[in-house]
Order: structure tokens, then sequence, then C-alpha cells
């Protein structure tokens, strides 16, 4: 099975990443959370800043709700400390500079812009139960709207 057949059902794949703060994330050490792992292509940058605020707005409601929000880009973490300080973000950011975790779930994809090929993070969130099953997949997510959208179908789980 390759990473892109990842679908609803499926176990999550494993992951230890760097995250802001020099803390490790890894998602055996969520067990028993409700994860929302969404990646996104860079730091500071126009929707990435507003899809972390977003998410950042609903951090209490994701709280009540039991789950971590991490977000995952292939900046480092020193960039993510920055990008947290700077807009005074509380989500956990992970460092995948590697790109293996975004390999694992499909996401480092090729993309196109002013006809140049390059690889790169496709905006994409995984909704993960406690048990460690993806319960939902969104896939070149827009960011309008998108952490309300992730946070009722986390309080629906």
């Amino acid at each position: 099975m390759t990473s892109k057949d990842l679908k609803t059902g499926d176990k999550a794949p494993t992951f230890t990443l760097p995250g802001d703060g020099g803390k490790k994330v890894s998602l055996s050490g969520l067990k028993g959370k409700t994860v929302v792992l969404y990646f996104y292509p860079k730091d500071d940058t126009s929707g990435c800043t507003a899809e972390a605020i977003a998410f950042t707005q609903l951090a209490k409601d994701f709280d009540k709700a039991d789950a971590v929000v991490i977000g995952v880009s292939k900046d480092s973490a020193a960039s993510h400390d920055k990008f947290k300080k700077k807009h005074g973000l509380s989500v956990v950011l992970a460092a995948d500079e590697e790109t293996k975790t975004a390999k694992a779930y499909g996401v480092w994809v090729e993309k196109s812009m002013y006809g140049r090929r390059y690889m790169g993070m496709e905006r994409a969130t995984f909704l993960i139960d406690a048990k460690g099953a993806i319960r939902s997949i969104w896939r070149k997510v827009k960011v309008p709207g998108h952490a309300a959208e992730v946070l009722a179908a986390v309080q629906d789980l």
C-alpha cells in the first residue's frame, strides 16, 4: 500500500518529529487523544499563517474535545519558533525537514507554479482518533472555514 492510498479507517502512520520549543512530537506519545494533523507548505506565508491563526483561535474548543492540533511543514523547528512568536500561535508545530512524514501521509507531491514543476507540501489535514485510526481526510484544503470544519468533525467523534 502506498501512502497515497491512505483512507479513513486506516491506521495512521507513526512519526516522531522535532517540535517547536525544542520538544519532540510523536503520534505514539499522543495515544488516547484525538489528533488533528495538518500539513502546510511554509511558515509565515499568507495561507499558512491564516490557517495556523484559525486553528489557534479555536484552540480552547479543540482542548475541550480532548484534541491536539499539530501543524507540519518542511520548515525547521527554529523557523516554527519564530512563526509562533510572530503570530501568537498556540498550535504545536513539527518540523518534517526530510519529508518522511509527509511522504508517509502522501502529501509530499509534485506541484506546478508558473509552468515550473517541483515537489512540495500539499495542504491536507488528517483527523486521527484516540486509537490511532484515521477518521477523516481533507486534501487540497482551502483555508477559509477549514479549522471550523475540522473542529465540527472532532466534536462528532
